[in-house]
């Protein structure tokens, strides 16, 4: 059934991959995040241990059930004897007597008292809810890779666009101040300073369009799909606190809800089954055990010898009581306890972790809403303060340089606006990864962001 689910969910990926692939069907995060959950090894690999990891739970239940067990043979036997015997008996029993023989037994096995069984059917039903949870961080570290990656193209692609509009602008102040030069009106060190400028901003758009070819490159590695045509943010991004506001709740949201602190404390629910699981191991074990066996022959063998047909079926209960095991079974419970004190403190230090990864989501989260605010209000001073040092320039107050300037903190301040952006889109997928809770549904909630079409 499980096999089936898994086929269905593979289907139903190829059928959304087919329709997104239709022109002009735009490419969000939800349909990057389908494009890697069909091709990520990773993920790929994590369904298949989640598959293996169900089967534990199978084998626990098996433990306590009925244990059948067929058993067949065939021989040849050759019989000699050098004793003399009366001719009476020595028909019943020649002295060469060969020929085949055949023996079949069928044999079941019921426990009726076993605890350390019990025990390890409890240990290999917690395996497989580890492995549940195993899955569930393998899904939401890929949900936060394909929303890294994304994000991190379109920074990238902001930031190339920017750097190109800093250099265009710069580019003509040096056309400008060459010619305000030829005619003999500009300064030599006005026209080498914006030469120095020009310089710079394009070695930084080379940098640029390298950072994006490798943004690309790691989208693409991801996803299997180009990373060119991404929805980029839509105009009048707005971005909100995080719901509920309150780093406290938040946390203790991530101790019930963290993958890693709950595979930490499968783990340690697991080593406390091996130790439960050697201390019984000493205690006697009542199974009910039925037989029936068939042995027959063909040839000269004497009924002395093998019978011709023999049927016996027996049922009884049998005892097992293990005595000495050569110190075997307390070193392994020395060694389960020593397990278990490792359990516990990875289990602290995944909580710990698990507190400060909150902690640093939350406040990116929280205080970014007033960062990308406060640059917003930046890049429109810095656009009003440019459009004032150009009029001043005009009028003979202020100088080329002055210009170059206010170029470049304005150009600087949508770049810082645009990390901000970044920062904030990913500290919202960074806490919901903390507190244990990410899932599909907030890659549809961060499209609302996005300039969909």
């Amino acid at each position: 059934m499980m096999n089936k689910r898994i086929l269905f969910m593979h289907a139903a990926v190829a059928a959304s991959l087919a329709m997104l692939s239709a022109p002009g069907a735009a490419i969000d995060l939800t349909a990057s995040y389908e494009k890697a959950r069909a091709v990520d090894p990773s993920m790929l690999a994590a369904d298949q241990a989640l598959l293996a990891g169900r089967e534990k739970a199978v084998q626990g239940r098996a433990l306590l059930k009925p244990q059948v067990a067929l058993s067949a043979g065939v021989g040849y036997l050759d019989n000699r004897s050098s004793t003399q015997l009366s001719p009476a008996l020595a028909e019943l029993a020649p002295s060469h007597a060969a020929g085949g023989t055949q023996q079949v037994a069928l044999q079941l096995s019921q426990p009726v008292y076993d605890v350390k069984s019990r025990a390890d059917k409890a240990q290999l039903e917690q395996q497989s809810g580890l492995a549940e949870v195993r899955h569930r961080d393998a899904r939401q570290a890929l949900i936060q890779r394909v929303s890294e990656a994304y994000f991190d193209v379109l920074l990238a692609e902001e930031t190339l666009r920017v750097t190109q509009a800093e250099r265009q602008a710069v580019q003509k102040q040096r056309e400008r101040a060459q010619a305000r030069f030829d005619v003999g009106r500009g300064k030599i060190t006005e026209l080498q300073e914006t030469q120095a400028r020009f310089d710079a901003v394009t070695a930084r758009e080379i940098s640029a369009r390298s950072t994006l070819e490798v943004r690309q490159a790691q989208y693409r590695e991801l996803t299997g799909a180009g990373a060119e045509g991404l929805a980029a943010l839509r105009a009048g991004f707005r971005p909100e606190p995080p719901q509920p506001d309150d780093l406290h709740a938040w946390q203790e949201r991530g101790h019930t809800q963290n993958t890693r602190v709950q595979m930490r404390r499968g783990e340690l629910a697991i080593a406390g089954a091996e130790i439960r699981k050697y201390r019984l191991s000493a205690r006697p074990t009542l199974d009910v055990v039925a037989s029936y066996t068939y042995k027959g022959q063909s040839g000269g063998l004497a009924t002395g010898v093998s019978p011709d047909s023999s049927r016996a079926a027996a049922v009884g209960l049998q005892l097992t009581l293990p005595l000495f095991t050569g110190g075997a079974l307390d070193s392994r419970q020395r060694e389960s306890l020593a397990r278990q004190g490792e359990a516990e403190q990875e289990l602290a230090a995944a909580q710990r972790d698990m507190r400060v990864q909150v902690q640093d989501a939350f406040l990116s989260v929280k205080t970014g809403v007033a960062r990308v605010a406060a640059l917003e209000q930046s890049v429109l001073s810095a656009g009003t303060a440019l459009e004032a040092t150009t009029l001043g320039r005009d009028l003979g107050t202020r100088t080329e340089l002055d210009v170059l300037d206010a170029q470049q903190r304005l150009f600087g301040a949508q770049l810082d606006l645009a990390q901000a952006r970044h920062g904030y889109l990913l500290g919202r997928i960074r806490l919901a990864s903390a507190a244990g809770d990410l899932q599909e549904g907030d890659l549809w909630a961060l499209n609302a962001y996005l300039a969909i079409q």
